[in-house]
Parts: C-alpha cells; structure tokens; sequence
C-alpha cells in the first residue's frame, strides 16, 4: 500500500461524528431543546452525506480523503478564509430563533430549502468524484492536470457553487429567517477566495487559461 493511501480507519470514522456533534451542540443547545425538529432533518443530510462521501473516498480515493483532513492554509489567504468561516457563527442562530419564535417560515419553503440543500451536497460530492485535486487548501500539485469534465464542464467551481447553495438555503431550512443575515457574508467571502484562487490558477497551472475560455461562468451558469 502506498504512503498516501494509510489512512486511518479511526480518524475516518471520528471526524464526521465530531463534526456531527458539535453541529448538534450549536443548533440545540440555542434552542434549549431536542424537539428543533427542522435541525434534525438538516443534521440528517449533512451526516448521510459525510458518512457517504468518507466511505466512497476511503475505498476509490483515499489519497484525496488525506487531502480533505488537512486544515493549514498554504497560501496567505488567512484573513480571507477567516471571513468564510464566519459564517459557521450563524448556525446558532436557527436555536435562537427556535428558542424565541421570532421566524414563521412557511413548512413549503423549509422543504423547498432542504431540496436545495441536498441539492449543494450533491454537487459537492460530485466533485470529489470528479476531482481528485479538490482539498482543503489553496495549492497547485505536481502533476496536477486540469479538470473539465461532468460538472467541471458546466461551471469552473462547481464546490462553491455547492457550498453557496447549502449556506444560503440552510437557514431556511432550519426554519430561520433571521439567520439569513450572518450566512449572507459567506457570499462576498467566497468571491474573494474565488478571485484569490484564479489567479493562482491562472499563473501556475498549465491549460487553465484554455479552460476558461471554453467554461465561462465561475460558479453561477449564464451569471457568473
């Protein structure tokens, strides 16, 4: 087995299940109650999704799930990264509402919402199926190629596309109209970092340039 493929099956296993709760711990604790049932539906995708993904990458591609686990930030992006994180203050917003009933949201749009949602996590997994380069930190690697095909082919950052989609509908789907407002500044947040990463792209991986005269839009289809 090669040196990238030891991954170990324990920190596999935990990672999700800390993930999961402290999750738990943001929503519920606000709310002061396990009966936030719209966080329990929401908690429900998210730990399908990661207990999915974490089994698929660990069997086809464990190489990119060592990837995935690693947290430093090689390029100087720290005080644009920082702003992305600030969203995951929000999610204790949804409790506080909860707790409070500050938000009416409709139970059509809470649905509507969780679809979308489903719908991020999809396109999110579909680009660690796709690419193999997709880690947690801004770097070009050796031999790294460009991606263009399935849904590279539609928009050049389809992850983004997939984390707007989950940040910006999860409030809804929490019930929460109020938390709309924390998880809006991931969006101006992601731009930067999508600014930030083209243009090390553009500088340090060959073909991408080529790419993006063939793929046009960045994250939205005939938007953006």
């Amino acid at each position: 087995m090669k040196k990238y493929e030891k991954v170990s099956i324990t920190k596999t296993v935990l990672i999700p299940i800390i993930i999961m709760l402290i999750l738990s711990a943001i929503l519920f604790i606000p709310a002061g109650s396990l009966k936030f049932f719209e966080a329990w539906i929401w908690l429900g995708e998210f730990f399908l999704m990661m207990v999915y993904t974490s089994i698929y990458l660990f069997k086809k591609n464990p190489e990119l799930l060592k990837k995935r686990m690693e947290f430093k930030e090689k390029e100087k992006m720290s005080k644009i990264q920082s702003l992305l994180n600030l969203y995951i203050i929000g999610f204790s917003v949804p409790g506080i509402d909860y707790r409070n009933h500050w938000s009416n949201v409709p139970t059509s749009l809470v649905i509507i919402s969780n679809i979308i949602v489903c719908i991020g996590l999809i396109i999110i997994i579909l680009v660690f199926k796709e690419n193999s380069y997709a880690s947690t930190t801004i770097k070009i690697e050796n031999g790294q190629y460009v991606i263009s095909t399935g849904i590279y082919s539609i928009v050049r950052h389809p992850m983004y596309l997939g984390m707007l989609l989950i940040t910006l509908f999860s409030p809804l789907a929490l019930g929460s109209f109020w938390a709309l407002i924390p998880f809006v500044f991931s969006v101006p947040a992601t731009i930067l970092r999508i600014q930030n990463e083209e243009k090390l792209l553009f500088k340090e991986l060959l073909g991408y340039r080529e790419y993006c005269l063939k793929v046009k839009y960045r994250v939205l289809p005939f938007i953006w």
